[in-house]
């Protein structure tokens, strides 16, 4: 007899039910059925001392959004996210090729996100791979780094991506644990935004091979009217990344917005160089994509001054990399956004986010009134490039 996806579902339940009733233990229940049920509130702290490699997330504070919400009872904040759930994963050939794992939900709302079917989850609905218990993906990574494709590939190191990973931290260490269980030393790379508590980043440190580290801009006011969140806790990050472990610095990576960014360049190479000029700085070309899906794209010449202007700031490893000189209309200002935004190129990407309705200027994501249903969140882009 084939049973329908529903009865199926009301099987298992019930066969879970008796193995709990049975037991008379919550031990008998996968971690996976207990991550995916909302219990009753006498019964919520069972989940998370089941999930005890979760706890914190009963009151998360891994970012410095710090919203103290209690995401095992599907409580929401900035970034929208509840337990852990992996988007995809795949061998993946852009250096440090590795098998990349890319988590779900950000805490950034970028407007020029070429993720943004991954970051911007769960308001756009996008579909994904969802919770992998850590232990069976652990499993699955270092056997696809140990396959023909990854040894062809020469693929050396689990990649966590997204979106944003540290919004996952808790469930990412049990999956390195238990990789590094079967192949000791497994390398691994974080990918980040930098927005993470400074204990968090040190946790990341631990146990992280590489790290790559994108920066979004310089100063405090386009960095809100990008991200909706406030620079200083990424710059902060960025220099005891490259002051106390410059050897774990993949690189830094600075994607460059033609009329927004392009004035944060000389700042942020001032910035680098001045802890360091031998730190790896990649700036990319701005492709088209998310909000701005309109836009034209980073010129080869606006790509080749960006890196002569990082050079005479002494970066002496800087480089550049993308596709150049993809058409759409150049930036456009809206006057409405003015008033909020004293830096040009801010109010310039401010003018982006107020047309496809973000209402709290300057952009300030965390005391959004819009925080639950953002519209920017649920955009859908004509075009990504």
């Amino acid at each position: 007899m084939v049973c329908s996806p529903g009865a199926s579902i009301v099987y298992r339940n019930l066969d879970w039910l008796f193995r709990f009733i049975y037991c008379g233990s919550w031990a008998a229940l996968p971690k996976s059925y207990l991550l995916s049920i909302r219990l009753p509130s006498g019964l919520r702290r069972w989940k998370v001392l089941m999930c005890d490699d979760l706890q914190e997330l009963a009151c998360c504070e891994l970012c410095e959004h710090r919203c103290r919400t209690n995401r095992l009872d599907g409580e929401l904040g900035v970034c929208r996210v509840g337990t852990p759930k992996v988007a995809s994963r795949t061998l993946h050939p852009a250096p440090p090729e590795s098998y990349t794992i890319f988590m779900a939900g950000c805490n950034f709302k970028c407007l020029h996100c070429q993720n943004w079917s991954i970051s911007q989850y769960p308001d756009n609905r996008m579909r994904l791979d969802g919770h992998v218990d850590a232990q069976d993906l652990a499993l699955e990574s270092v056997g696809m780094l140990e396959s023909p494709g990854g040894r062809l590939m020469k693929a050396d190191r689990i990649f966590f991506s997204g979106g944003e990973p540290s919004l996952h931290l808790p469930y990412i260490e049990r999956v390195v644990e238990e990789a590094r269980k079967i192949l000791a030393g497994c390398r691994v790379n974080f990918d980040t935004n930098g927005f993470m508590t400074e204990s968090s980043l040190r946790r990341i440190l631990e146990f992280t091979t590489s790290l790559t580290f994108d920066l979004k801009a310089f100063f405090d006011e386009t960095h809100r009217a990008l991200t909706g969140a406030p620079v200083a806790p990424v710059l902060r990050n960025a220099e005891i990344v490259a002051r106390e472990t410059p050897e774990k610095l993949w690189e830094f990576r600075i994607v460059v917005i033609p009329g927004m960014n392009e004035d944060d360049m000389e700042h942020l190479c001032s910035f680098l160089s001045g802890i360091s000029k031998d730190l790896p700085v990649c700036f990319l070309a701005f492709r088209p994509n998310f909000v701005l899906d309109s836009c034209r794209g980073a010129s080869r010449q606006l790509m080749k001054r960006v890196l002569e202007t990082a050079w005479e700031a002494g970066l002496v490893q800087a480089t550049w990399a993308g596709m150049t000189d993809i058409a759409g209309t150049p930036p456009r200002k809206n006057e409405d956004s003015g008033a909020s935004y004293k830096v040009e190129g801010a109010r310039t990407a401010a003018s982006y986010a107020l047309a496809r309705g973000c209402k709290t200027h300057p952009r300030n994501c965390r005391n959004c009134t819009s925080q639950g249903p953002c519209p920017l969140k649920g955009y859908r882009p004509e075009r990504s490039t």
